[in-house]
């Protein structure tokens, strides 16, 4: 795409706002607009960002080429539809849809119109996920740990779209074979969803994971632990460190010496990283890290999560 690409962004709460920031400084964008059904709030992130605001979020239909949508996830097939009908490349925030029938509508029409789709799952951009993504061959057990304390944002979905399917995600990206089994259990806490679960996942090859997530937790935990053949490792997301620990064979030919490791993973910005390669797709035309099929298939275990809880 040649000159400046033109973006937009509707819905500026509190994560659409940083959205409209980082398209603001990015060079090679011009952010056009942004648009929220709450006018004052439009008007103070386009003040910030130096762009105009629109209270309609079909405001910007026709003046840019791709768009951020950041609004509730029961919203996004409304929203979505007609950029993607216009031809207008997406940037959608995770879960794709509340539901697969949405879901895949959502990616019908981004492919129907020829339309980028990225699907925000963010922590495929952390830094330290894509470091240990670099070290891992046919992961055996995985366990994740996603808990927090309570924020009232996001509390339209159960803590499974909210949280869980993040390392859902992640999970079927690093061991990438068929899944063949769920079991889950989960409780709502603080809202009239579920609040807290655990998942299990089984795999074809073998493979099983373990994930708890919980919006309901006094202590924040992002972690997950990969054990695999010569090796474990431990990934703290929270302060960027991978442990790694692995057997070295002694000259003598006793046991191997358990050589343990840690490194300190360069701290990037997941956003600005998740942005910036939209942008690039945009720009030259290639495929989405997490593209609308990759965004279903993670919508498809969650929804499966859920529905083994008894949702």
């Amino acid at each position: 795409m040649a000159g400046a690409v033109r973006v937009g962004v509707v819905g500026v709460g509190y994560l659409g706002r940083f959205h409209a920031l980082i398209y603001s400084r990015l060079d090679g964008v011009e952010l056009v607009g942004v648009a929220d059904t709450d006018r004052a709030r439009a008007e103070a992130v386009a003040a910030e960002a130096g762009c105009t605001a629109h209270a309609d979020p079909r405001a910007l239909l026709g003046q840019v080429d791709a768009v951020s949508i950041v609004v509730p996830t029961t919203a996004h097939l409304d929203v979505a539809g007609p950029y993607l009908d216009a031809g207008v490349h997406m940037l959608l925030e995770k879960p794709v849809a509340p539901d697969m029938a949405q879901g895949r509508e959502i990616v019908r029409r981004a492919e129907a119109a020829g339309a980028i789709l990225q699907i925000g799952h963010l922590e495929r951009f952390n830094a330290g996920i894509m470091a240990l993504a670099a070290r891992i061959h046919r992961p055996r057990f995985i366990e994740a740990q996603r808990m927090g304390g309570f924020k009232e944002r996001a509390t339209d979905v159960d803590v499974v779209s909210d949280l869980m399917i993040h390392d859902i995600d992640i999970i079927l990206g690093l061991v990438g074979g068929e899944l063949t089994e769920i079991r889950a259990v989960g409780t709502p806490v603080l809202t009239e969803h579920v609040d807290i679960a655990n998942a299990r996942l089984q795999f074809a090859d073998g493979a099983v994971a373990n994930i708890v997530a919980s919006r309901v937790s006094e202590q924040t935990v992002r972690r997950i632990r990969v054990f695999q053949a010569g090796g474990y490792l431990s990934l703290d997301f929270v302060g960027q460190t991978l442990d790694i620990a692995r057997p070295v064979p002694r000259p003598d030919g006793a046991r191997p010496e358990i050589v343990r490791e840690r490194i300190a993973v360069e701290p990037v910005k997941p956003l600005d990283a998740e942005i910036a390669a939209f942008v690039d797709a945009v720009r030259l035309g290639g495929r989405p890290l997490v593209d609308g099929a990759v965004g279903l298939r993670a919508l498809e275990v969650a929804l499966e999560v859920h529905r083994r809880m008894g949702g």
